[in-house]
């Protein structure tokens, strides 16, 4: 079987283990770093594998994705225009009208309360704008 037949078999959590895996690197560790914080912030978090290898996170909608390239870990929030980012994480995609981003690079640190606390306000909104859909079907 090859590789991509086992990931077609696998869910998206364990495709997420073994991109971690994959990675062998401080990438990897800071990955599955900001992931177990993820899960924390929001242990109703639903995870997916997008876009031929993207991990996803989700509640109610997209909250954020990991992506590792060669020389930074990048949280990309789908929706972080709308959040109040007061510990000043985002340092990425500044100038669009949606998205924001947090550049990880080797050695540098994050600050976990300021990261859970983003977490909980991007599923904090993507839940209002659930409630507001099902209100005005109402």
């Amino acid at each position: 079987m090859s590789q991509s037949e086992s990931q077609n078999q696998n869910s998206p959590s364990q495709m997420i283990d073994e991109r971690i895996s994959e990675l062998g690197d401080w990438r990897g560790t800071m990955l599955s770093l900001l992931r177990a914080w993820i899960k924390q912030a929001d242990p109703e978090v639903v995870e997916e594998w997008k876009w031929r290898g993207v991990p996803v996170w989700a509640h109610h909608g997209m909250i954020c994705t990991g992506e590792t390239y060669k020389s930074v870990v990048k949280l990309t929030f789908a929706k972080g225009a709308s959040l109040d980012d007061p510990s000043g994480l985002f340092n990425s995609s500044l100038d669009g009208n949606t998205r924001r981003a947090i550049d990880v690079h080797e050695g540098e640190t994050i600050d976990e309360g300021a990261l859970k606390a983003l977490i909980r306000a991007a599923v904090t909104l993507n839940t209002s704008r659930a409630r507001g859909k099902t209100k005005s079907r109402g």
